[in-house]
């Protein structure tokens, strides 16, 4: 059993049930996946079917690499002639993460790719949603450490979210910080 896992089943769920009253472990609340995706649409939609094919290649590998599981593409479900967009154009590549690889990415999310990050100051409140989950952009895939960013081609942003079944975003902000992630305290304002 990995770390984080076995961090969360010993010493979070006894935490939070003291925190907030829960009567049986099974009502804590927990993380169920991970997705992980990357909008290309605007890289590729100039591009020749060739020049697309290249970077469409470079991306999914780089996201199998940064989570250990090959990643599918998304296709656009409509035509915006503003963006040069198609419909059926393969647009994106995301992956879901569940269970070991789910706790293993996090481990390496938390620990080293977030230091990485470049200007890095904690992950905003505002970043966990109403329903407990957390949101977080990177502005360059190559914090994460199975990148080596010497041999890159393309330098891409993407998106991590993390799913639990928390039912508000008070709750969900708790386990995030039990288990580690830099979240910024909440500025309190001094008022005269």
């Amino acid at each position: 059993m990995e770390k984080l896992q076995k961090k969360y089943k010993e010493k979070i769920i006894p935490a939070m049930m003291d925190r907030f009253g829960y009567k049986n472990p099974m009502a804590v609340p927990s993380i169920r996946k991970v997705t992980i995706n990357s909008s290309f649409g605007k890289d590729v939609a100039t591009k020749t079917s060739g020049e697309r094919e290249k970077i469409q290649k470079l991306i999914i590998q780089d996201i199998a690499l940064i989570s250990g599981q090959k990643p599918q593409l998304v296709k656009s479900k409509k035509s915006i002639a503003g963006f040069k967009l198609r419909e059926g154009l393969e647009i994106a590549a995301m992956v879901t993460l569940r269970k070991g690889r789910m706790w293993d990415f996090l481990e390496r999310l938390i620990y080293l790719s977030l230091p990485r990050s470049r200007d890095f100051k904690g992950i905003e409140i505002k970043s966990v949603d109403k329903g407990g989950n957390l949101n977080i952009g990177f502005r360059e895939h190559i914090n994460f450490p199975e990148i080596f960013s010497e041999k890159e081609k393309t330098i891409f942003g993407l998106e991590v979210t993390v799913s639990t079944n928390a039912k508000d975003s008070k709750k969900g902000l708790e386990l995030f910080r039990l288990i580690g992630f830099p979240i910024k305290e909440e500025k309190i304002e001094n008022r005269k």
